[in-house]
């Protein structure tokens, strides 16, 4: 396998890995900041 393969393989496999963790997000209720404190952690992984 040449080096191009690999690259467009491991692009795939990290974007899809970065779509399932977005779908994991969930939208917070409320309209202040406090409501975004929770998921901090998940925007820093």
């Amino acid at each position: 396998m040449n080096k191009g393969r690999l690259e467009a393989f491991s692009d795939g496999v990290i974007a899809i890995i970065l779509t399932i963790m977005v779908l994991e997000i969930k939208v917070p209720e409320g309209e202040s900041l406090m409501t975004l404190k929770p998921l901090i952690p998940k925007f820093i992984s």
